[in-house]
């Protein structure tokens, strides 16, 4: 957790907010990667791409 307080307080004094879409998108696919790893859901998820 301490490294979200570190990158929020980055971004903040830094003012790269662009960065953010950037690190949303990497999050949401890692959360994909997981999801399919060997769960029901992974066939849905194959049939969007």
């Amino acid at each position: 957790m301490s490294f979200l307080r570190e990158f929020i307080a980055f971004l903040m004094v830094r003012k790269k907010y662009w960065l953010v879409p950037i690190f949303v998108v990497m999050l949401l696919l890692g959360g994909l990667l997981v999801l399919t790893k060997g769960s029901a859901v992974a066939p849905f998820i194959y049939t969007l791409f």
